[in-house]
Protein backbone atom coordinates (compact mmCIF):
# COMPACT_ATOMS: atom_id res chain seq x y z
CA UNK A 1 0.00 0.00 0.00
CA UNK A 2 2.81 2.83 1.11
CA UNK A 3 4.66 1.97 -2.37
CA UNK A 4 1.51 2.05 -4.75
CA UNK A 5 0.74 5.44 -2.68
CA UNK A 6 4.11 6.92 -3.32
CA UNK A 7 3.62 5.63 -6.86
CA UNK A 8 0.19 7.55 -7.05
CA UNK A 9 2.12 10.83 -6.05
CA UNK A 10 4.50 10.79 -8.25
CA UNK A 11 2.52 10.34 -11.12
CA UNK A 12 -0.10 13.34 -9.77
CA UNK A 13 3.24 15.59 -10.13
CA UNK A 14 4.07 14.94 -13.96
CA UNK A 15 1.41 17.38 -15.05
CA UNK A 16 2.41 20.13 -12.37
CA UNK A 17 5.82 19.37 -12.91
CA UNK A 18 5.08 20.05 -16.45
CA UNK A 19 3.16 23.50 -15.80
CA UNK A 20 6.57 24.82 -13.61
CA UNK A 21 9.41 23.77 -15.88
CA UNK A 22 7.44 25.70 -18.70
CA UNK A 23 7.06 28.65 -16.66
CA UNK A 24 10.39 28.61 -15.17
CA UNK A 25 11.83 27.90 -18.26
CA UNK A 26 9.80 31.52 -19.60
CA UNK A 27 11.34 33.19 -16.52
CA UNK A 28 14.88 31.70 -16.98
CA UNK A 29 14.47 32.72 -21.10
CA UNK A 30 14.96 36.39 -20.17
CA UNK A 31 17.07 36.68 -17.61
CA UNK A 32 19.24 34.75 -18.78
CA UNK A 33 19.82 37.64 -21.82
CA UNK A 34 18.88 40.81 -19.96
CA UNK A 35 19.89 39.60 -16.58
CA UNK A 36 16.49 40.85 -15.27
CA UNK A 37 13.08 39.25 -13.91
CA UNK A 38 9.92 39.58 -16.27
CA UNK A 39 6.71 39.16 -13.38
CA UNK A 40 4.26 39.38 -15.84
CA UNK A 41 4.85 35.58 -16.92
CA UNK A 42 3.13 34.76 -14.66
CA UNK A 43 0.26 36.55 -15.88
CA UNK A 44 0.53 35.20 -19.46
CA UNK A 45 0.26 31.96 -18.03
CA UNK A 46 -3.14 33.00 -16.61
CA UNK A 47 -3.83 34.85 -20.06
CA UNK A 48 -3.32 31.47 -21.63
CA UNK A 49 -5.87 29.62 -19.39
CA UNK A 50 -8.50 32.19 -19.55
CA UNK A 51 -8.44 31.87 -22.91
CA UNK A 52 -8.97 28.17 -23.25
CA UNK A 53 -11.36 28.01 -20.85
CA UNK A 54 -13.20 30.79 -22.64
CA UNK A 55 -12.49 29.02 -26.09
CA UNK A 56 -13.92 25.63 -24.90
CA UNK A 57 -16.95 27.09 -23.87
CA UNK A 58 -17.42 28.86 -27.17
CA UNK A 59 -16.63 26.01 -29.08
CA UNK A 60 -18.75 23.65 -27.12
CA UNK A 61 -21.35 25.88 -27.21
CA UNK A 62 -21.58 26.15 -30.93
CA UNK A 63 -20.34 22.24 -31.70
CA UNK A 64 -17.73 23.51 -33.60
CA UNK A 65 -14.78 20.46 -34.09
CA UNK A 66 -14.41 17.19 -32.81
CA UNK A 67 -12.11 16.61 -29.51
CA UNK A 68 -8.85 16.54 -30.96
CA UNK A 69 -9.40 19.23 -33.62
CA UNK A 70 -10.93 21.81 -31.15
CA UNK A 71 -7.95 20.84 -28.35
CA UNK A 72 -5.53 22.12 -31.47
CA UNK A 73 -7.36 24.87 -31.80
CA UNK A 74 -7.06 26.02 -28.58
CA UNK A 75 -4.04 24.81 -27.78
CA UNK A 76 -2.41 27.00 -30.91
CA UNK A 77 -4.26 30.03 -29.69
CA UNK A 78 -2.91 30.20 -25.91
CA UNK A 79 0.38 30.00 -27.31
CA UNK A 80 -0.03 32.43 -30.10
CA UNK A 81 -1.86 34.83 -27.53
CA UNK A 82 1.46 34.00 -25.11
CA UNK A 83 4.13 34.22 -27.83
CA UNK A 84 1.96 37.84 -29.20
CA UNK A 85 2.05 39.41 -25.62
CA UNK A 86 5.36 38.39 -24.67
CA UNK A 87 6.82 40.33 -27.74
CA UNK A 88 4.51 43.35 -27.32
CA UNK A 89 5.57 44.06 -23.17
CA UNK A 90 8.73 43.70 -24.46
CA UNK A 91 8.67 45.96 -26.84
CA UNK A 92 6.36 48.67 -25.22
CA UNK A 93 7.91 48.26 -21.71
CA UNK A 94 11.21 46.30 -21.24
CA UNK A 95 12.85 47.82 -24.63
CA UNK A 96 13.11 51.55 -22.93
CA UNK A 97 13.84 50.45 -19.65
CA UNK A 98 16.24 47.11 -20.40
CA UNK A 99 19.94 49.81 -20.34
CA UNK A 100 18.01 51.63 -17.19
CA UNK A 101 20.24 51.54 -13.91
CA UNK A 102 17.75 51.06 -10.14
CA UNK A 103 14.66 49.50 -10.39
CA UNK A 104 12.67 50.45 -12.59
CA UNK A 105 12.75 47.58 -14.71
CA UNK A 106 11.09 45.52 -11.38
CA UNK A 107 8.68 48.16 -10.84
CA UNK A 108 7.61 48.23 -14.49
CA UNK A 109 7.12 44.19 -14.52
CA UNK A 110 4.77 44.69 -10.67
CA UNK A 111 2.96 46.85 -12.55
CA UNK A 112 2.54 45.13 -15.81
CA UNK A 113 1.51 42.02 -13.71
CA UNK A 114 -0.78 44.21 -11.79
CA UNK A 115 -2.52 45.42 -14.94
CA UNK A 116 -2.82 42.21 -16.46
CA UNK A 117 -5.06 40.95 -12.92
CA UNK A 118 -6.95 43.73 -13.21
CA UNK A 119 -7.83 43.68 -16.65
CA UNK A 120 -8.64 40.01 -17.03
CA UNK A 121 -10.74 40.45 -13.26
CA UNK A 122 -13.04 43.97 -15.14
CA UNK A 123 -13.10 41.70 -18.06
CA UNK A 124 -13.93 38.39 -16.89
CA UNK A 125 -14.90 38.69 -13.40
CA UNK A 126 -13.44 37.35 -10.05
CA UNK A 127 -15.15 34.38 -10.32
CA UNK A 128 -13.45 30.59 -11.51
CA UNK A 129 -13.69 29.62 -14.95
CA UNK A 130 -14.10 25.48 -15.12
CA UNK A 131 -13.44 22.93 -17.73
CA UNK A 132 -16.01 19.65 -17.28
CA UNK A 133 -13.29 17.03 -16.33
CA UNK A 134 -13.37 13.70 -18.29
CA UNK A 135 -13.16 10.77 -16.27
CA UNK A 136 -13.22 8.11 -18.93
CA UNK A 137 -9.67 9.48 -20.18
CA UNK A 138 -8.43 7.72 -16.75
CA UNK A 139 -6.85 4.08 -16.62
CA UNK A 140 -5.76 1.85 -13.71
CA UNK A 141 -2.28 1.47 -13.78
CA UNK A 142 -1.92 -1.16 -11.03
CA UNK A 143 -4.73 -2.51 -9.03
CA UNK A 144 -4.99 -4.03 -5.03
CA UNK A 145 -7.76 -4.99 -2.89
CA UNK A 146 -7.63 -1.83 -1.20
CA UNK A 147 -5.71 0.97 -3.83
CA UNK A 148 -5.56 1.57 -7.74
CA UNK A 149 -3.19 3.43 -8.73
CA UNK A 150 -4.75 5.90 -10.99
CA UNK A 151 -3.07 7.52 -14.27
CA UNK A 152 -4.89 9.81 -17.15
CA UNK A 153 -3.85 9.73 -20.68
CA UNK A 154 -3.82 13.64 -20.71
CA UNK A 155 -1.07 13.40 -18.17
CA UNK A 156 0.63 11.25 -20.36
CA UNK A 157 -0.54 13.82 -23.41
CA UNK A 158 0.88 16.56 -21.50
CA UNK A 159 4.64 15.05 -20.37
CA UNK A 160 4.85 13.88 -23.71
CA UNK A 161 4.67 17.39 -24.99
CA UNK A 162 6.88 18.81 -23.07
CA UNK A 163 9.04 17.10 -23.32
CA UNK A 164 8.89 17.08 -27.21
CA UNK A 165 8.73 20.59 -26.73
CA UNK A 166 11.63 20.55 -24.01
CA UNK A 167 13.81 18.74 -26.86
CA UNK A 168 12.74 21.39 -29.94
CA UNK A 169 13.74 24.33 -27.73
CA UNK A 170 17.35 22.80 -27.17
CA UNK A 171 17.73 22.21 -30.49
CA UNK A 172 16.67 25.60 -30.94
CA UNK A 173 18.75 27.15 -28.52
CA UNK A 174 22.22 24.97 -29.46
CA UNK A 175 21.63 24.35 -33.14
CA UNK A 176 20.25 27.37 -35.20
CA UNK A 177 21.46 30.93 -35.65
CA UNK A 178 19.10 32.03 -33.12
CA UNK A 179 20.59 30.01 -30.73
CA UNK A 180 23.97 31.25 -31.73
CA UNK A 181 23.07 34.90 -31.53
CA UNK A 182 21.02 33.87 -28.17
CA UNK A 183 23.62 32.59 -26.71
CA UNK A 184 26.47 35.18 -27.47
CA UNK A 185 23.79 38.30 -26.20
CA UNK A 186 23.56 36.29 -23.39
CA UNK A 187 27.48 35.89 -22.87
CA UNK A 188 28.01 39.70 -22.97
CA UNK A 189 25.58 42.16 -24.89
CA UNK A 190 28.29 44.75 -25.96
CA UNK A 191 30.75 42.31 -27.62
CA UNK A 192 27.86 40.29 -29.47
CA UNK A 193 26.49 43.84 -30.68
CA UNK A 194 30.13 44.63 -32.07
CA UNK A 195 29.67 41.57 -34.04
CA UNK A 196 27.00 42.71 -35.82
CA UNK A 197 24.31 40.52 -33.63
CA UNK A 198 21.05 42.69 -33.56
CA UNK A 199 19.95 42.87 -30.06
CA UNK A 200 16.92 44.06 -29.57
CA UNK A 201 15.77 41.29 -32.15
CA UNK A 202 17.70 38.74 -30.12
CA UNK A 203 15.86 40.06 -26.86
CA UNK A 204 12.40 40.46 -28.51
CA UNK A 205 12.36 36.57 -29.71
CA UNK A 206 13.53 35.65 -26.40
CA UNK A 207 9.85 37.53 -24.97
CA UNK A 208 8.42 35.99 -27.50
CA UNK A 209 9.10 32.37 -27.17
CA UNK A 210 9.13 32.76 -23.01
CA UNK A 211 5.32 33.83 -23.29
CA UNK A 212 4.70 31.27 -25.55
CA UNK A 213 5.91 29.04 -23.06
CA UNK A 214 4.08 30.28 -20.83
CA UNK A 215 0.73 30.55 -22.96
CA UNK A 216 1.08 26.10 -23.22
CA UNK A 217 1.42 26.27 -19.49
CA UNK A 218 -1.58 28.02 -18.78
CA UNK A 219 -2.93 25.63 -21.48
CA UNK A 220 -1.40 22.66 -19.69
CA UNK A 221 -2.86 23.80 -15.83
CA UNK A 222 -6.70 24.24 -17.26
CA UNK A 223 -7.07 21.06 -19.52
CA UNK A 224 -5.58 18.77 -16.35
CA UNK A 225 -7.05 20.75 -13.09
CA UNK A 226 -9.90 22.47 -15.16
CA UNK A 227 -10.27 25.52 -13.39
CA UNK A 228 -8.65 28.91 -13.94
CA UNK A 229 -9.09 32.64 -12.34
CA UNK A 230 -7.77 35.80 -12.98
CA UNK A 231 -5.40 35.49 -9.46
CA UNK A 232 -4.05 32.23 -10.38
CA UNK A 233 -0.49 33.59 -12.30
CA UNK A 234 0.32 35.66 -9.09
CA UNK A 235 1.01 32.28 -7.03
CA UNK A 236 1.47 29.59 -9.81
CA UNK A 237 4.46 32.53 -10.84
CA UNK A 238 5.82 32.62 -7.72
CA UNK A 239 6.17 29.14 -7.54
CA UNK A 240 7.68 28.81 -11.43
CA UNK A 241 10.26 31.89 -10.36
CA UNK A 242 11.21 29.33 -7.30
CA UNK A 243 11.79 26.58 -9.27
CA UNK A 244 13.85 28.50 -11.62
CA UNK A 245 16.15 29.99 -8.43
CA UNK A 246 16.53 26.55 -7.09
CA UNK A 247 17.36 25.03 -10.36
CA UNK A 248 19.80 28.07 -11.08
CA UNK A 249 18.38 31.36 -12.83
CA UNK A 250 19.72 31.74 -16.14
CA UNK A 251 20.35 27.74 -16.55
CA UNK A 252 17.70 25.95 -19.17
CA UNK A 253 18.39 22.41 -17.54
CA UNK A 254 17.85 24.23 -14.01
CA UNK A 255 14.57 25.20 -14.49
CA UNK A 256 13.52 22.07 -15.61
CA UNK A 257 15.07 20.56 -12.66
CA UNK A 258 13.57 22.78 -10.22
CA UNK A 259 10.38 22.83 -11.69
CA UNK A 260 10.68 18.93 -11.11
CA UNK A 261 11.45 19.40 -7.57
CA UNK A 262 9.13 22.19 -6.66
CA UNK A 263 5.88 19.88 -8.11
CA UNK A 264 7.52 16.82 -6.24
CA UNK A 265 7.57 18.31 -2.82
CA UNK A 266 4.37 20.04 -3.34
CA UNK A 267 2.39 16.73 -4.39
CA UNK A 268 4.02 14.94 -1.41
CA UNK A 269 3.75 17.44 0.87
CA UNK A 270 0.10 17.89 -0.16
CA UNK A 271 -0.26 13.74 -0.44
CA UNK A 272 1.43 13.30 3.07
CA UNK A 273 0.90 16.15 5.21
CA UNK A 274 -2.21 18.18 4.02
CA UNK A 275 -1.89 21.24 1.78
CA UNK A 276 -2.13 23.57 4.57
CA UNK A 277 1.62 24.46 5.03
CA UNK A 278 2.06 23.41 0.93
CA UNK A 279 3.77 27.18 0.62
CA UNK A 280 5.28 27.34 3.78
CA UNK A 281 7.71 24.23 2.19
CA UNK A 282 7.96 25.47 -1.38
CA UNK A 283 9.49 28.98 -0.29
CA UNK A 284 11.62 27.75 2.72
CA UNK A 285 13.38 25.52 0.07
CA UNK A 286 13.52 28.76 -1.66
CA UNK A 287 14.96 30.43 1.32
CA UNK A 288 17.15 28.04 1.77
CA UNK A 289 18.78 28.03 -1.68
CA UNK A 290 19.43 31.53 -1.58
CA UNK A 291 21.35 31.16 1.86
CA UNK A 292 23.62 28.20 1.04
CA UNK A 293 23.37 28.22 -2.67
CA UNK A 294 22.37 31.66 -4.36
CA UNK A 295 23.54 30.35 -7.70
CA UNK A 296 20.94 27.26 -7.15
CA UNK A 297 21.35 23.82 -7.85
CA UNK A 298 22.92 24.14 -11.33
CA UNK A 299 23.53 27.57 -11.48
CA UNK A 300 27.12 28.96 -12.67
CA UNK A 301 28.45 32.83 -12.90
CA UNK A 302 26.59 34.44 -15.20
CA UNK A 303 29.65 34.60 -17.67
CA UNK A 304 29.80 31.00 -18.01
CA UNK A 305 25.32 30.67 -17.66
CA UNK A 306 24.91 29.15 -21.44
CA UNK A 307 28.70 27.71 -22.45
CA UNK A 308 28.10 23.86 -23.85
CA UNK A 309 24.91 25.11 -25.26
CA UNK A 310 23.40 25.87 -21.60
Amino acid sequence: MTALYLAQQLINALALASVYALLALSFTLVYGIIGKINFAFGELFMVGAMLTALWSLFLAVYGIGGWPVTLTLIFALSVVTGAVHGWTTERLVFRRLRLTRGHAPLIAAIALSITYQEGTRVLQGAGDHWLRPDFSLSFAVAETAGFDVVANWKQIAIVAATLALLVSLGWLLTRTRFGLLYRACADDTFSAALMGANVDRVVAHAFTLGGALAGFAGFVLIEYYGVANFFMGFLTGFKALTAAIVGGIGSLRGAVLGGTLIALLETFWSGYFGGAYREVAVFGVLALVLAFRPTGLLGREPDVFFQNGR
